[in-house]
């Protein structure tokens, strides 16, 4: 019996799939290392400590895990939330410290559909005039976002400089990273619209916007919410969108198809940072697929890009896509952060 040889074209096709094949795999590895994520296991101590649910003084349930603590409070919900900065970072970039210190808080109310009332402070330095940057930074994003700072707490008689910002904000409609539905659309919300700032992992699209369009791309958000198109949603943070997906699967208690093809990404920048990046304006949110379209109607009216990046499964393993090869990513029946719908007791912490 004779059998044919593959033509030329057949085995061009296979080394160009056999190439995508190796450099999806590399870029796992490099991802399943990155202390941007697996630092994201920290917060198991947490989880460890407080349990998944807590209990308000009016005897309501607050669960635990999400951007915010939603508490109810009348028809509606207080959201609250802190941030701690890196102390390198604020060393280093006082100024920008102070701005992303109110940004990412600002951003985990938005998550939540909420809009933000008033922020706090804690600031630590080794001198008054140590604090003048970090000062001028906070200030100027209070301000562009038309958030006040109303308090806190300052020492400038410390060892080294910290940082830590809590925020209030209040909600109708809670988007929350409880309720991903296998079948759904994961679709990426992203301002493209920036530059990275200096070596950090940071896509800058915010200090140079106009504060305007600032507070109307966050006021998208709980627009979002109170027209119930979307399952679920959480801000994209410093793990990243990769990061961010394992965040909220785990949450949900599902898997997910993350489809790289579909992800938007400035130009000449590499997967493995563009996927551990904190895009300043970004957002992660599970669609039924009814509603796509309505939710990219919703942020394209602001020229932000929102599209569809993959899809939700059954399971609880990770996958991500790129031409025709799929690769196992993450499996989260051992725990990221130990928060999820029903406590999780398989703890794992990874080495980078």
């Amino acid at each position: 019996m004779m059998t044919m040889s593959p033509s030329l074209p057949q085995i061009l096709d296979q080394q160009a799939l056999d190439h995508q094949t190796l450099e999806l795999a590399d870029l796992i590895a490099s991802l399943q290392t990155s202390t941007r994520i697996l630092h994201k296991q920290d917060i198991q101590t947490a989880a460890e400590a407080l349990g998944q649910t807590v209990w308000s003084p009016a005897k309501q349930p607050v669960r635990l895990g999400d951007d915010c603590a939603a508490i109810p409070d009348g028809n509606g919900y207080l959201l609250l939330a802190a941030e701690g900065i890196w102390p390198q970072f604020v060393e280093r970039s006082p100024w920008f410290a102070g701005w992303c210190a109110v940004m990412v808080n600002l951003s985990d109310i938005a998550a939540m559909g909420g809009e933000a009332i008033a922020l706090v402070d804690a600031l630590w330095s080794r001198s008054v005039n140590d604090t003048q940057l970090i000062w001028a930074g906070m200030q100027a994003a209070a301000q562009a976002y038309g958030v006040p700072i109303v308090g806190g707490h300052t020492n400038c008689h410390s060892d080294y400089a910290g940082l830590a910002v809590a925020v209030m904000g209040r909600a109708q409609q809670l988007i929350t990273s409880f309720a991903a539905v296998p079948g759904d659309a994961l679709m990426m919300v992203v301002n493209m619209d920036g530059a990275y700032y200096g070596d950090y992992p940071f896509w800058n699209a915010a200090t140079e916007a106009n504060p305007q369009q600032l507070r109307a791309h966050l006021a998208l958000l709980p627009k979002l919410a109170e027209r119930g198109l979307a399952h679920a949603g959480k801000d994209i943070s410093m793990g990243g969108l990769a990061g961010t997906l394992l965040m909220l699967c785990e949450a949900s208690e599902c898997g997910a198809v993350l489809n790289l093809d579909q992800v938007p990404r400035p130009d000449g920048v590499s997967w493995q940072k563009w996927l551990t990046s904190f895009p300043s304006y970004g957002f992660l949110l599970s669609v039924p697929p009814e509603n796509v379209l309505a939710v990219a109607a919703l942020f394209k009216e602001q020229n932000l890009v929102c599209q569809p990046v993959g899809n939700v499964i059954e399971g609880s393993q990770v996958f991500l896509q790129q031409a025709n090869a799929q690769q196992f990513f993450w499996d989260l029946e051992c725990a990221l952060t130990g928060f999820c719908q029903a406590q999780r007791k398989k703890t794992h912490y990874r080495k980078p």
